[in-house]
Order: structure tokens, then C-alpha cells, then sequence
């Protein structure tokens, strides 16, 4: 092998399999309108490649600059924001959730029922800070379509709705019953939605200029945030929906999206766009123990605990997931405080390390960290949901493979 053929490591003539991967499997055959992948290695991006295109309609090609929406790849974002907190001893993990937020006190578990005529039972254990990090907390999302609890967060358009507000959310899941008692089982969810109103609480500072202050500018992610500016429209996404036969229609245009307007509901589980350098600059502070090019967003004693298994007994989500929906395939994983965490490799049935971690979005984005090789892959497209294809697998098998 020629020293021309490697970077940090990694083979550069094997990471040229992500780029034919994608186009013969992928773009060409019209499952997806483009991608653009990252892979990085000990701080040198090793392989970066844009395909496709990131508006079909308009006949735009995808660019290292496109802005995307991240989607659930937020969440990690609000976690880090959120034990920022926590290092300055804003709160405890087993604090109450009612300590913060009064109303929820007196929380009941959904026996029976349909909205608003539910019959419950009391919980058998207190909502925690910490089951908010880790999904154990009772609440649920409305798309999972599983339950009727989760056809009164439809109804109610609990979702994020960008007309909602973070205060409007925390009162309207007051109301709700929980999907089963806290720390019982694990079920994704607004979880991470009510962080963000946490973090807006504690720090005294509206949700998006805390994450611009301690984030966003100290990592120079400047293309982040909850809305797409006039001066990113032309680098902004198409967005496109999975239909039978392998193809796609368009969901959301960008001229027309939502996201071009400032929300008053600041979703901390799923309302950031983005870009790839950004979002590498969040990956890579991280993977280097949380900080980046001299700026610290977080301790490394704080991120090492944020990346263990916190479910109970070690188990991972088979163990405990009630619904069936995930960013992240199950076995060989369990959950941290914002990020799924592989246990077991074996397991998982996908190459990589114990400890690595990282979620994905609704659009089909995706990133891990492995602080073990000290290796961080970004993987952004447009298409929803993000179960439609196993991409995410199919790009660690290649990635892992190009470790020399």
C-alpha cells in the first residue's frame, strides 16, 4: 500500500467504497435524491463526498455546504447543553422531574381509555431527570401510532408543532397519562423536548440563544439552528418521503418549508438544521473528550459518563423497548444519556467497538462516534423515515473495514 492511500489510518482506496455503495445502490437507482458522507479520523477528515441531489426538483446537486434537517440528531445537542448544567450543580439525575416542574407531581399510568376519557392508575415510581436522558420516562411520541396515549399527542400536536411553545408542551403532557411508570421500560419520546425546556429553565436564557452561546459559536457551527436564514436558502434541502416501489415524493419543499421561518416551538429532540462541517465540529469535540480546537463544551469525565449503558442491569433496548421504533438497530445496544451506546458487537451484528456511540434523524441522517479508534462518521440525506433502508449498517460494515 503507498503512503498516498491512507489517511489517519484509514484506507482511503477502501473509504471509496461508501461513494460506489451509495450511487449503484442508492442514487442511481432513485431511492435516494443524494447524500453526503464524513469520515474523520484522530481529527483529519479522511473522506468526504457529496452524490446526488439535494433538490431533484430544481435539478440541484448536493454540496458540502447543503443545510439539512437533522431531525433527532438534535437530541444529542440538547444532552450536552443540558449536563453543561449539570457540571455547573444545576440539578441532580435522580431529581424529580416535579422539582422543576411542579405540575407533573402527581403523574398516572394509561390503563384504558380513549383521548380525553382515559381511565389510569397511579405510577409506582417518580419521574427522574435522568429517565427524560434515557427514554425510560413514560412519555411517548404521537407518530408512533402504537397506543391512545399516542393518539392524544396527534390530536393534541404534540409532535412540534412549530406553533407550540416549550411551556405550552410542559403543560399539555401534564394532562397525559404516561405509557407505563418511569424507569420500567424504555419508549422513544418528547423526552428530549422537555429537556430543552429544562435547560431554558435553568440557565434562564431562551432555548436557542443558550445552545448559540455555549455550542454553536464555541464550535464555529454557524449554519446551525432552528430555522434556515434567507442567506442559507440556496444551499437548503429538498426533503422527500418513502413510497412503495422504492421511490420517493417530495415532503417539504425548501422554498415553501417550515423551517424557513423561526419557530416559537424550540424542539431539543428534533428541530435543528444543519450542515456537515458543523455537525462534524459537535462529532469530533466529542470523539476528543468535549472539546474542539481549544474550546471545551463539556468535561471528559462528564462525557465518559454521559456514553455508559444507563439502562438498568446493563441491558440493552430488546430488554426494555416497549415500541418498535428506534434510530438505532437494538440488540448489542443499550442507552446513555443522549446517545444509543454499543454493548455488545457481537450482538449488534454490525462491525465496530464497545462504547461506540451516536443517534440518526427522521430524514435518514446518521453519525457514530467510536472513541476506541477515535473514529467519527456523518451521514446526511433527505429521506423519511429513517427505517426505510439499512444505510447506517451498510456504511459501518465499509468504514470499520477501511481501518488499517
Amino acid at each position: 500500500m503507498t503512503e498516498h492511500s491512507q489517511v489517519a489510518g484509514l484506507s482511503t482506496d477502501h473509504l471509496s467504497n461508501i461513494e460506489s455503495h451509495l450511487d449503484r445502490c442508492y442514487v442511481q437507482p432513485g431511492k435516494l435524491p443524494g447524500a453526503l458522507t464524513l469520515v474523520a479520523r484522530q481529527g483529519e477528515i479522511a473522506y468526504v463526498k457529496a452524490q446526488g441531489l439535494m433538490d431533484v426538483e430544481r435539478n440541484k446537486p448536493v454540496r458540502r455546504d447543503t443545510v439539512f434537517r437533522i431531525y433527532s440528531m438534535t437530541k444529542p445537542i440538547t444532552s450536552i447543553a443540558m449536563m453543561q448544567l449539570y457540571e455547573q450543580g444545576r440539578f441532580l439525575l435522580d431529581d424529580p422531574v416535579h422539582k422543576y416542574i411542579p405540575a407533573w407531581k402527581t403523574r398516572r399510568i394509561y390503563k384504558s381509555g380513549v383521548y380525553p376519557n382515559f381511565l389510569t392508575t397511579p405510577a409506582s415510581s417518580t419521574m427522574t431527570i435522568r429517565d427524560l436522558f434515557t427514554h425510560m420516562s413514560g412519555l411517548t411520541y404521537g407518530f408512533m401510532q402504537r397506543t391512545n396515549v399516542d393518539a392524544a399527542y396527534r390530536e393534541l400536536k404534540l409532535d412540534g408543532s412549530r406553533s407550540m411553545t416549550l411551556e405550552a408542551l410542559v403543560d399539555r403532557l401534564a394532562e397525559l397519562p404516561l405509557e407505563f411508570s418511569p424507569g420500567t421500560a424504555w419508549n422513544y419520546s418528547v423526552s428530549t423536548d422537555v429537556l430543552g425546556y429544562l435547560v431554558q429553565l435553568l440557565a434562564d436564557k431562551p432555548f436557542d440563544e443558550y445552545l448559540r452561546e455555549h455550542i454553536f459559536e464555541p464550535l464555529d457551527m454557524p449554519d446551525t439552528g432552528f430555522h434556515v436564514r434567507d442567506d442559507q436558502l440556496d444551499r437548503f434541502a429538498a426533503c422527500y418521503q418513502y413510497q412503495p416501489g422504492d421511490q420517493f415524493a417530495l415532503q417539504d419543499d425548501p422554498e415553501t418549508s417550515p423551517f424557513r421561518r423561526k419557530p416559537q416551538f424550540l424542539s431539543g429532540g428534533g428541530g435543528l438544521v444543519s450542515t456537515i462541517d458543523d455537525y462534524f465540529h459537535f462529532a469530533q469535540a466529542l470523539c476528543q473528550g468535549g472539546e474542539f480546537r481549544g474550546r471545551r463544551i463539556i468535561g471528559r469525565k462528564t462525557l465518559e459518563f454521559m456514553c455508559r449503558n444507563h439502562l438498568p442491569y446493563n441491558q440493552d433496548l430488546p430488554g426494555l423497548s416497549v415500541g418498535a421504533f428506534s434510530e438505532t438497530p437494538y440488540a448489542g445496544t443499550g442507552f446513555g444519556l443522549g446517545f444509543s451506546v454499543k454493548t455488545d458487537v457481537a450482538k449488534s451484528q454490525t462491525n465496530g467497538s464497545v462504547g461506540e456511540y451516536g443517534w440518526g434523524g427522521l430524514a435518514s441522517t446518521n453519525f457514530f462516534v467510536d472513541p476506541v479508534e477515535e473514529l467519527v462518521m456523518i451521514f446526511m440525506t433527505q429521506l423519511i423515515p429513517s427505517s426505510t433502508y439499512p444505510i447506517r449498517q451498510e456504511l459501518r460494515a465499509i468504514v470499520n473495514g477501511a481501518l488499517l
